[in-house]
C-alpha cells in the first residue's frame, strides 16, 4: 500500500495545473483510487483497494465554510484558479466562501466532485488525461 511520504513525493513534482495529469498517473502507480480534500484545514484522505486509507495532517489554519453553496460564484473562482490567477490557499478560501466543504478526486472515474457541508454534489468536473 501507499504512504503519505510517497504521495508527497509525487505531489512535489506538481508546479502548475499542467502537471496534474502526470500527478494522477503517479498516484495510479502507487495504488491510490481517489482522495478527499477538506477545505476547512486542508487535510487530505487518500483511499485505495480493500478500504485502505491514509490521511495527511492539516495544511493551514481553519477556513470557515459558508452554510450554503454559491455554485455560480464558485465556478468563477475555479476558472480563475485553473487559469493560474490564484494560488492554492486563495482558491481554498474562495471555495469556503462559496460553501464548498471538500472535493473528491475519483481516479477510477477521472472526476473531481465538489461538495457542500451536507455532502450535496455542487459541481462535477471531468479530469483531463
Amino acid at each position: 500500500m501507499f504512504t503519505i511520504e510517497q504521495i508527497k513525493e509525487a505531489h512535489s513534482k506538481v508546479k502548475s495545473g499542467a502537471d496534474f495529469p502526470n500527478y494522477i498517473q503517479d498516484l495510479i502507480i502507487l495504488g491510490v483510487k481517489g482522495y478527499d480534500t477538506f477545505v476547512n484545514d486542508g487535510h487530505v484522505s487518500y483511499y485505495g483497494v480493500n478500504n485502505f486509507n491514509v490521511t495527511s495532517d492539516e495544511k493551514y489554519d481553519a477556513i470557515a465554510i459558508a452554510p450554503s453553496a454559491n455554485k455560480e460564484r464558485f465556478i468563477e473562482f475555479l476558472v480563475m484558479h485553473q487559469d493560474g490567477q490564484t494560488d492554492y490557499l486563495t482558491f481554498c478560501n474562495h471555495a469556503g466562501q462559496c460553501g464548498i466543504a471538500k472535493w473528491r478526486v475519483d481516479i477510477i472515474d477521472m472526476t473531481c466532485t465538489y461538495f457542500d457541508t451536507t455532502e450535496n454534489e455542487i459541481l462535477i468536473e471531468k479530469i483531463p488525461v
